[in-house]
């Protein structure tokens, strides 16, 4: 899925309302039905509603949804932010309609006296819209203000007032729920704007499904239908030298299940043949605890010091999970940099070891794969002004030093060398614990060791590791779940996902 950017929203609107033949009043119609339809499943009639609007075309939507709402029975309020804005045609065009539809009591707010709500009641937010281009000031920002300060259910139009689509903002809604027209906005996979989006989901509002065959975008959307085309079906007649020989190197002394976690991802990703470089005081744990894997055995008792002796019979290389930060370690590092002719995954260790010496960025071989959480991202690449300017930061950095790098967290972004970003649209808050990160490195691994390009199995990678993540929250909770459940559930992802 393409995202886009408001004027490229609003370009969609407008070609959809010429295609169809519909004025903008229609659409917007269909918009305030399917957000009624979504809010009527999650909120029951028992509940009264005020809907706070502004004078624009978000306000329009809200007047269009409290007409809805008390036609299927909801106790309706509207309450009108009119502190001297231009009124939209659509709006005016709402505003006129409800009384033709029984008695919604409607309020001019006044902010010397602020609005009085019921205990229980739910607010939804229409004051302002996608389309915004400045902080909220004045009257507006008050009433916004005073409305994160009431201990009300508050459900957002389209997009919480006063948040961007699309650049940093830090005065707006700050929503339990938001229902997104037709795509998510930018802002809403970015860490720093969960407090206002709450949780958010997408209702179709009948926009041409083909304008985002002719709009260009550098920000996608990861789902499931993507990923089942881009799996490789095997044939009957593989073995297992069809699907490669990975090398992972990993562990040290006191971090043996970082070897064992990216071990056994790996295997359970797809992989024909795996080598895990290890010292020498795991090889009985490895032997024991990953049988299907092969052991390469470093010289060094406690750490990695050393290259296995031929490189070149492995498809792709896995480093960095557990393997500590000793002089010997960053020597054989700078060397496996030198000497990799292919795909490297690096995490963890490896990354700090990148920090730590800055000019191996440049030594990165072609068709590799960073994964750095966000404090390992900031010592590569430096600190942050806010969560778009981080991203600018992942793109040019992909571009720059022709790598795929893959920013850890809720909606894991992939930058890629192209300068496109896609977000994962798996996992879930349980995956924040010990060896989540290895377990990816060994499923990325995995699927670079088959074949797949480093951008496939970037997309495929992250979102079999969120997807095992969702699956194995089903039979725990988000506080239970461990590295392993994931690990357990990559079978039943990899089935469902193509199945």
């Amino acid at each position: 899925m393409k995202l886009f950017t408001s004027d490229q929203i609003r370009a969609w609107d407008q070609a959809s309302l010429i295609e169809r033949k519909i004025s903008a009043t229609d659409l917007m119609e269909e918009a305030a039905n399917a957000f009624s339809n979504r809010f009527i499943k999650k909120y029951g009639t028992n509940k009264p509603v005020s809907v706070f609007c502004g004078l624009g075309n978000n306000g329009g939507d809200g007047l269009a949804i409290a007409r809805i709402l008390s036609m299927r029975g909801y106790d309706v309020k509207v309450w009108l932010a009119d502190f001297g804005q231009k009124k939209s045609d659509a709006f005016l065009f709402n505003l006129n309609r409800l009384p033709q539809f029984g008695h919604i009591p409607i309020f001019a707010i006044d902010m010397k006296e602020p609005p009085s709500l019921l205990p229980d009641e739910i607010i939804i937010d229409a004051l302002l819209g996608n389309g915004i281009n400045r902080p909220v000031e004045g009257l507006l920002e008050d009433l916004i203000h005073w409305i994160n300060l009431m201990n009300h259910t508050v459900v957002s139009v389209d997009i919480p007032s006063g948040l961007f689509g699309e650049k940093h903002c830090e005065t707006a809604i700050r929503a339990n729920h938001t229902i997104s027209f037709q795509i998510p906005k930018l802002s809403f996979l970015l860490p720093a704007y969960e407090e206002f989006t709450g949780s958010w989901e997408t209702v179709d509002i009948g926009l041409i499904p083909s304008f985002p065959l002719y709009t260009s975008s550098d920000y996608y959307y990861t789902e499931q239908g993507l990923i089942k085309g881009l799996i490789t079906k095997r044939k009957k007649f593989s073995h297992k030298g069809t699907f490669g020989h990975a090398l992972l190197i990993t562990g040290s002394h006191g971090k043996a299940g970082a070897a064992i976690l990216s071990s056994r991802a790996c295997l359970r990703s797809g992989v024909g043949l795996l080598t895990s470089h290890i010292p020498s005081t795991l090889y009985n744990i490895i032997q024991s605890s990953v049988p299907e894997a092969m052991a390469s055995i470093d010289d060094h008792d406690f750490y990695w010091s050393s290259l296995p002796a031929d490189l070149s019979k492995y498809s792709a290389i896995g480093v960095g999970c557990g393997i500590n930060l000793k002089e010997s370690t960053e020597r054989v590092f700078h060397d496996l940099l030198l000497q990799s002719s292919s795909g490297l995954v690096i995490d963890a260790d490896g990354l700090n070891l990148i920090s730590k010496f800055k000019d191996l960025l440049t030594k990165i071989p072609s068709g590799s794969i960073l994964t750095p959480h966000l404090k390992e991202f900031e010592r590569l690449f430096g600190a942050d002004k806010n969560c778009f300017d981080r991203l600018e930061k992942l793109k040019r950095n992909a571009v720059k030093y022709n790598t795929t790098i893959l920013l850890k967290g809720a909606h894991t972004a992939i930058a890629f060398p192209d300068g496109s970003v896609h977000f994962n649209s798996t996992g879930n808050p349980g995956m924040a614990t010990a060896g989540s990160g290895d377990v990816l490195t060994g499923i990325l691994t995995s699927l670079l060791a088959q074949g797949y390009d480093s951008q496939s199995a970037a997309l495929i990678g992250t979102f079999v590791h969120g997807f095992a993540g969702d699956l194995a929250y089903q039979n725990a909770c988000y506080e239970s779940l461990i590295a392993s459940d994931i690990i357990d559930n990559l079978g039943r992802a990899f089935h469902l996902i193509l199945n």
